[in-house]
C-alpha cells in the first residue's frame, strides 16, 4: 500500500517510514554538516532548536519547510532548495546514491553524528526504511519527491501571481498517515496545549478533522480516541465526547495495553476505570442520575478487585455527587484520611480545599480557613502539584471576596498572577491558562469596575477573551463577569432598556444570577408588584440550595420595596433577619450593607441621632473595602443624617452641622461621579442646593441647581421622593 509517497503495509507496524518531507530533511541534516564551520553561533542554535520539532512533528510542505529554515539561516534554506530540486529534475540512481552517502556521516574518529543522537538515530531509521523497499516501492518513492517538489513551484508561483496571505489549510493540516513517532508526538503536543494554552492548540474542527485522519488509517489507536473525548469536552459535546471515552477503553481492552503493563488485572482495571471515568463524564454535564449509576458500577468492580485507589477516587465523585447532603462533610473528611492513608497527595488536597470551601459557605472564621489552606499548601510544594497551588490561591481569592475583604482577595490575585508554573512547557506556550487563572482575573476585572476602573476592567476582559476564546472550556466564566459588569453600567447610568437586554445572557450563564438581575431592573422600573413576586420566588430558591449570600441580597431589595412603598415598618423585621444571616455565616461586607440600610431605617422613622450612632459601625468596612458606589451611598447617608439631626440644634451649632454635610456631599458626588451614577447625583445635587439655600449662599446654590436641573431633564423622576432611598 502506498498512500502520498508514503510506503507502508500496517500502519504503526513499523516505527518510521520514508517520505518525501523526511528526505527533505535528509538533505537539511547533510548540508548543515558540510556548512558547519561556516555558520555563526547563532545561526547554529537557531537550527538545531528547529531540528527537534521538524523530525518529530508530522510531515509538511516544502515550502514550509524551507520558509522555517530561512528564519534560521537563508543561505542554508537556498543549498537545501537547490539539492532537493537536482535529486527530483534527475535519475533514480540519483536518489539511490543520496541514500548511500547517508552512512558516511557515521564514519571517521570524530563523525559529523553519533549514532545514538537524536539526529544519528533519525539517519538509521531511515536508512533501515529505505533498505527495505523492494524496487517498486524505491520508484513510487522517487516518483513521490517529483510531485513533492511540483507541488512546491506551483504554490509558490500562485503566491507569488496571484495573492501574498497565509497558507491554506489544507497545505498546513498533514494528508496521509503519521509514522508512530509522528502521531504520538502529535498527540502529546496537542494534549499539552490543551492543558496549558487552549489557543495554541488547533481549533475543535481542525483537530477533530486531524483525529478522524489518524483513526482511518488506524481504527485501534486508543491514545486518538482519548484526545477526541478532550475535543469533545472543549465544546460541550455530550455525544462525540461519550463516544471517544468509550472507544478509548474499548481500544485499551482490545490492544492488551493494560494488560501487558498490569498482568491479569489489565482487562479489570480499564473496566472500573472506564465507569469511573464515565461517571466523571456525566456529572460534568449535569447527569447525575448515570453518574450515580456508573459510579457504582465503578466502586463494584473496584471492591471486587480490592483495587482501593480507585475507590479513593469513587469516594471523592461520591462527594461531588452528594455534597448537597447533610452529611456529606462527613463523608468528605473521611475521603481526605482515606487518601492520605493511600499515599494520595492530589486527591488528599483536593479534599482539603473542597472541606474549606464548604466550610466558608457553612460561615466558619477566616483565620481556620486560612490555617487549613496553608497546612494544604505545605503538602503542594511537598509534591510539586503547580495546579494545585494555582487552585488554593484562586480558593484564597474568593474566600476574602465571600468575606467582603477586597483589599486581600486583590492581593492573592496579584500573587497568582505573578507566579510562574512549575510545570515544562513549550517556547512560546502561556503556561497558566487554567480555570485557576480565568477566575482570579474575573475577580480582578470586577473589582476594577467596582472602584470606577472601567477602562481597566475592560483591558482585563479583553485579555480574558484572547487567553480563553469563546468556544474554551472556562470562556462561561468571563462571560459572566462582563455581562455583570455591563449591566451595573446600565444601571448606574439610567439606560434600563440596556440593562434589560442583558439580562437574558446574564440568565442563561447562571439563572439565579438572571432572575435577580431582573428584579433589580424591575424595581428600577417602579414595577414594584413584579420585582417583589420576583424576588419572593427567588428567596425560596435561594434558601433552598442554601445561596446564603443571594438570600442576604434579595432581602435586602426586598426591605427596599417597602420603603419605596412606604412601608418602612414592615423592612425592618427584614433587615433584621438579613443581619441575623449575615452575621451567622460571618459575611461582614454584607453586615456593614444591611446596618446601613437599617441606619437609613432609623431615619426614614424619625430618629437620625440613633442612625448616625449606628453608622459608625458599619462605614469603616465599606470605605476599606467596598464598591465605590456603595462609599458614595453611606458618606450620602451620613450627610443626611446630619441634615435631619441639625433641625433640632441651636443656630450655631446647625451651621456647622450643615457646612459639615455640604463636605460629606462632596465626597459622595466624588464617588457617584467616579462610576457615573446619575440618579445619586442628581439627589445629591438636590440636598447640597436646599443646604446652600438655608446657609444663604445663593451663588452655590444656583450652581447646583443648574446641574441638578441638566440631569432631572435626561434622567426622568422615578415617581418618589428624590431622597427617600438608601441607594
Amino acid at each position: 500500500m502506498m498512500t502520498n509517497g508514503v510506503v507502508h503495509a500496517n500502519v504503526f507496524g513499523i516505527k518510521d517510514w520514508v517520505t518525501p518531507y523526511k528526505m527533505a530533511l535528509l538533505v537539511l541534516i547533510g548540508e548543515l554538516g558540510r556548512a558547519g564551520p561556516h555558520l555563526s553561533l547563532l545561526e547554529r542554535r537557531r537550527l538545531n532548536r528547529l531540528l527537534l520539532p521538524l523530525l518529530q512533528g508530522p510531515d509538511m510542505t516544502l515550502s514550509r519547510l524551507i520558509k522555517a529554515i530561512e528564519e534560521c539561516c537563508p543561505h542554508l534554506a537556498s543549498s537545501v532548495q537547490i539539492r532537493i530540486k537536482l535529486m527530483a529534475g534527475g535519475e533514480l540512481k540519483d536518489m539511490e546514491q543520496f541514500f548511500d552517502d547517508l552512512s558516511e556521516a557515521f564514519s571517521g574518529t570524530e563523525p559529523e553524528v553519533h549514532k545514538t543522537s537524536v539526529v544519528g538515530l533519525f539517519l538509521r531509521h531511515m536508512i533501515l526504511a529505505y533498505n527495505k523497499l523492494s524496487f517498486s516501492q524505491v520508484y513510487k518513492l522517487y516518483t513521490a519527491l517529483q510531485q513533492y517538489f511540483q507541488n512546491d513551484e506551483k504554490t509558490r508561483k500562485m503566491e507569488k501571481d496571484e495573492f501574498d496571505g497565509p497558507l491554506r489549510e489544507e497545505e498546513i493540516s498533514c494528508n496521509g498517515p503519521l509514522s508512530q513517532k509522528q502521531a504520538e508526538y502529535f498527540l502529546s503536543q496537542q494534549a499539552s496545549l490543551l492543558k496549558n494554552d487552549e489557543t495554541k492548540a488547533l481549533s475543535p474542527a481542525s483537530l477533530q478533522k486531524e483525529l478522524n485522519s489518524l483513526l482511518k488509517f488506524n481504527p485501534d489507536f486508543a491514545e486518538a480516541h482519548y484526545l477526541s473525548y478532550l475535543n469533545g469536552l472543549r465544546v460541550q459535546d455530550v455525544f462525540s465526547s461519550t463516544h471517544s471515552l468509550l472507544h478509548y477503553f474499548d481500544r485499551l481492552i482490545l490492544t492488551g495495553a493494560e494488560s501487558k503493563s498490569n498482568g491479569d488485572e489489565g482487562c479489570g482495571r480499564s473496566l472500573r476505570y472506564a465507569a469511573l471515568n464515565l461517571a466523571a463524564l456525566h456529572c460534568r454535564f449535569g447527569h447525575y442520575q448515570q453518574a450515580e449509576l456508573a459510579l457504582q458500577e465503578a466502586i463494584r468492580i473496584a471492591q471486587e478487585s480490592n483495587d482501593h485507589v480507585c475507590l479513593q477516587h469513587c469516594l471523592s465523585w461520591l462527594y461531588i455527587l452528594e455534597q448537597k447532603r447533610s452529611d456529606s462533610c462527613v463523608l468528605l473528611e473521611h475521603s481526605v484520611k482515606k487518601a492520605v492513608y493511600f499515599g494520595l497527595p492530589y486527591l488528599a488536597s483536593l479534599g482539603i480545599q473542597s472541606l474549606v470551601q464548604q466550610r466558608a459557605f457553612a460561615g466558619k472564621t477566616a483565620n481556620k480557613l486560612m490555617g487549613a489552606l496553608k497546612d494544604s499548601d505545605l503538602l503542594h510544594w511537598k509534591h510539586s502539584l503547580s495546579e494545585l497551588i494555582d487552585i488554593s490561591i484562586a480558593q484564597k481569592t474568593a474566600i476574602w471576596r465571600l468575606y467582603g475583604r477586597s483589599t486581600m482577595a486583590l492581593q492573592q490575585a496579584q500573587m497568582l498572577l505573578s507566579m510562574n508554573s512549575l510545570e515544562a512547557v513549550n517556547v512560546g506556550v502561556q503556561q497558566n491558562n487554567t480555570e485557576s487563572f480565568a477566575v482570579v482575573l474575573c475577580h480582578l476585572a470586577e473589582l476594577h469596575a467596582e472602584q470606577g476602573y472601567f477602562t481597566a476592567a475592560s483591558e482585563i476582559l479583553k485579555h480574558l477573551k484572547e487567553r480563553f476564546p469563546p468556544n474554551s472550556q472556562h470562556a462561561q466564566l468571563w462571560m459572566l463577569f462582563d455581562q455583570k459588569i455591563q449591566f451595573d453600567r446600565a444601571m448606574n447610568d439610567g439606560k434600563y432598556h440596556v440593562a434589560g437586554s442583558l439580562v437574558a445572557g446574564i440568565t442563561a450563564l447562571n439563572s439565579t444570577e438572571g432572575v435577580y438581575r431582573k428584579a433589580i431592573l424591575l424595581k428600577a422600573q417602579n414595577q414594584m408588584s413584579e420585582a417583589h413576586k420576583l424576588l419572593q420566588k427567588l428567596l425560596i430558591h435561594c434558601q433552598k440550595i442554601k445561596n446564603t449570600e443571594m438570600v442576604i441580597s434579595v432581602l435586602l431589595s426586598i426591605a427596599e420595596l417597602y420603603w419605596r412603598s412606604l412601608c418602612h415598618t414592615i423592612a425592618l423585621p427584614v433587615l433584621l433577619q438579613a443581619l441575623a444571616l449575615s452575621q451567622e455565616y460571618r459575611l461582614q461586607y454584607l453586615a456593614s450593607e444591611t446596618i446601613l440600610n437599617l441606619a437609613f431605617s432609623q431615619l426614614i422613622l424619625g430618629i437620625p441621632e440613633q442612625a448616625l450612632s449606628i453608622l459608625h459601625m458599619a462605614i469603616e468596612p465599606i470605605l476599606a473595602h467596598g464598591a465605590v458606589l456603595d462609599k458614595g451611598a453611606a458618606i450620602f447617608l451620613v450627610a443626611k443624617c446630619q441634615v435631619a439631626s441639625a433641625a433640632s440644634y441651636p443656630p450655631q451649632k446647625k451651621t456647622e452641622a450643615l457646612e459639615s454635610a455640604i463636605l460629606n456631599l462632596n465626597e459622595a458626588k466624588t464617588y457617584f461621579a467616579k462610576v457615573d451614577c446619575k440618579e445619586q447625583l442628581r439627589d445629591v445635587l438636590y440636598l447640597q442646593a436646599r443646604l446652600f439655600h438655608s446657609l444663604g449662599k445663593a451663588q452655590e446654590r444656583n450652581q447646583c441647581a443648574m446641574l441638578f436641573r441638566q440631569l432631572h431633564q435626561e434622567l426622568p423622576a422615578r415617581g418618589v421622593p428624590l431622597i427617600n432611598a438608601f441607594k
